[in-house]
């Protein structure tokens, strides 16, 4: 009896090591396991990205909806006018000049900018389709910063056309051939690409932790930036890079093409030959206004308007991506005789 019982003990004893050493290796897996799982948790590469949810107007929630019926009227009046621009100039010959084929890029560009914008931001503001997914957010943001500095590119291009038909009339389409308009067009669409690409790329790699709640009615960059729980010094600092190399590039070299004009316009003797011939820059010149004053102002007052209320950033950032492409397509309407005549002439017909 006695010698059963040490050997039950003796095998008690011999199983023992082997107990703690399963005990010892699921611990060690474990704590190896771990870290880990947080990093795939929290990572932005995760096989679930996280969506986001656009608020609207903080602070006019209550009114919102009605804040949509002029955005909505904008957004109309942007579609309408620029499809009517580029039916116009693609169905008259003689409106295929440099000018007007600048024209039609930049009609293109604001049908892709507004319709990037509006159709989210109504859903948003109407029927409160808050949600949005990581990878729409990203490409949303994508579409409407690449296509705003395509547009800046399309107007330092209006710009040359200007000055080569003032100060050099008669080589005005030996300059300006389709093959340079190719090539410019082409220019501005990969410089759009290119600067604003790595945009979402930069993003991607930040982490968002439970904060997923946008201050916004679409996906914009600063906004989406100040989610991200990681160190975002990068994407600030390229983002303001990238504004300022635009804008400001684009801003002194329409200023250098207008000072030129200016100069060969002041040379032209007779008061009518001088307004006659800046006349031809009227309608470039308001189209120029009616994008970059309102967006330095939108963009000065989101750096530096820490006092300014987040509902007046949001309404600034909204209009300043309806406003120009509502207008433009009414402005060289009306400034534009060819145009004009064409769409009198279509209103005429129907009538």
């Amino acid at each position: 009896m006695t010698g059963k019982v040490k050997q039950q003990r003796q095998g008690d004893l011999g199983k023992q090591p082997r107990n703690g050493e399963v005990t010892i290796l699921v611990s060690f897996l474990s704590s190896l396991s771990e870290p880990f799982m947080t990093a795939l948790s929290n990572s932005s590469w995760s096989l679930l990205p996280p969506s986001f949810f656009l608020i609207g107007i903080p602070g006019l929630e209550e009114i919102q909806h009605w804040i949509a019926l002029p955005l909505g009227t904008l957004y109309l009046f942007a579609l309408v006018g620029n499809v009517t621009i580029l039916s116009i100039i693609w169905t008259d010959p003689s409106l295929h000049q440099p000018m007007y084929i600048f024209l039609a890029m930049l009609s293109g560009i604001d049908l892709v900018l507004a319709s990037s914008t509006a159709p989210k931001t109504l859903a948003v503001l109407l029927v409160g389709a808050h949600e949005i997914g990581y990878t729409v957010c990203l490409i949303q943001m994508f579409f409407i910063h690449a296509f705003s500095s395509m547009e800046s590119g399309v107007l330092v291009a209006m710009a040359l056309d200007r000055y080569v038909a003032i100060c050099h009339p008669l080589r005005h389409s030996t300059i300006l051939h389709p093959g340079v308009i190719g090539r410019i067009g082409m220019a501005v669409l990969l410089r759009g690409l290119g600067l604003l690409l790595p945009f979402p790329i930069l993003l991607g790699r930040l982490i968002f932790c439970q904060a997923t709640v946008i201050d916004h009615v679409y996906c914009e960059h600063m906004a989406v930036i100040k989610l991200a729980c990681s160190e975002t010094t990068i994407n600030q600092t390229y983002g303001l890079v990238v504004a300022l190399l635009v804008v400001g590039l684009d801003v002194l070299a329409i200023g250098f093409s207008y000072a030129l004009i200016l100069q060969a316009v002041l040379k032209i003797p007779g008061v009518e030959a001088r307004l006659k011939a800046f006349n031809t820059c009227g309608s470039h010149i308001c189209v120029i206004l009616v994008f970059y004053v309102p967006g330095m102002f939108s963009f000065l007052t989101h750096r530096f308007g820490h006092h300014v209320p987040h509902h007046v950033h949001v309404l600034l950032a909204t209009l300043y991506l309806l406003v120009p492409p509502a207008l433009n397509p009414i402005v060289y309407g009306v400034k534009t005789g060819q145009i004009r005549q064409r769409v009198l002439k279509v209103f005429y017909i129907k009538g």
